[in-house]
């Protein structure tokens, strides 16, 4: 099975992920049509609307989407707009999730047809974790300003906020109504697939890392001190050896004379004997 968490090395199955991902991230937001539907009932017949539609829709510059309303006061219309613009946030969002798509659908190209060239004085690897890191944070970045756009979005499009600025609303004799909302199930869904995909590149720095030139002497620089140390401990173990039998035998030959020189104090007192 192609996981990345798995087969953390195989860089087409990340790159299968990353495709996948940033096609629902900028499909689930940038597809985006809803709209909700109100009823204003005037005290005269004739005068209300029971039936009035709001549409909106992706970049979701709301300020430019407007509708009219009865005033109950005669045939006079009122002429509405939504309130916020959330247009910076969606489209930098899925501008984050296009690019990413197109990089991802390249990386795939020369994994599977150019492997040698990536790897090509070390120049392919670094550029993938170099892009990694970028896309990482750019994830991130659009990801939690599109959650808070969203919220926005959820606020200004809510039916009672919406039945607040007409002014049929605010007298007691008219019945105003929320005939339905707008879904945003599938902004939700944006939104999770945004920080999926934060979590799936980030976790893919290290895998990345791991295959650059950076890590690859970064182990040559730990391994030269350890083997020096081994080296010198082995020299010393070897001078102290040596040193160890080099005494052992300067012992043995100071000891030599000591014990002639003690074999040889008895001649003393038979010289003595021989004089009387």
């Amino acid at each position: 099975m192609c996981m990345v968490i798995f087969a953390p090395h195989n860089e087409e199955c990340k790159s299968h992920f990353h495709l996948l991902f940033a096609i629902f991230a900028f499909a689930t937001c940038g597809g985006y049509s809803g709209g909700l539907r109100l009823s204003v009932d005037c005290v005269n017949k004739t005068e209300s609307n029971l039936s009035i539609d709001i549409v909106f829709a992706y970049p979701f510059r709301l300020h430019q989407v407007t509708f009219e309303v009865p005033t109950c006061e005669g045939k006079e219309r009122q002429k509405l707009a939504l309130i916020g613009d959330s247009s910076s946030s969606a489209e930098f969002f899925v501008t984050v999730a296009v690019f990413a798509f197109l990089y991802s659908l390249a990386a795939t190209v020369v994994y599977i047809f150019f492997q040698n060239k990536y790897r090509e004085n070390n120049r392919g690897p670094l550029i993938d974790f170099i892009v990694t890191v970028v896309f990482s944070f750019l994830w991130l970045v659009g990801s939690s300003a599109w959650a808070k756009g969203l919220s926005d979005v959820k606020v200004a499009t809510d039916p009672k906020e919406v039945l607040l600025l007409m002014s049929a609303c605010k007298q007691p004799s008219n019945k105003c109504m929320a005939i339905h909302s707008p879904v945003m199930s599938s902004l939700n869904t944006s939104v999770v697939f945004g920080f999926l995909n934060f979590i799936l590149w980030a976790g893919n720095i290290w895998f990345v890392f791991k295959e650059t030139g950076w890590h690859s002497s970064g182990q040559r620089y730990l391994s030269d001190p350890m083997e020096k140390h081994s080296s010198s401990y082995n020299q010393g173990g070897y001078n102290q050896d040596s040193y160890g039998s080099s005494s052992g035998y300067s012992q043995q030959a100071s000891l030599g004379p000591s014990s002639d020189e003690f074999g040889q104090q008895p001649t003393g007192p038979t010289s003595f004997t021989n004089q009387i």
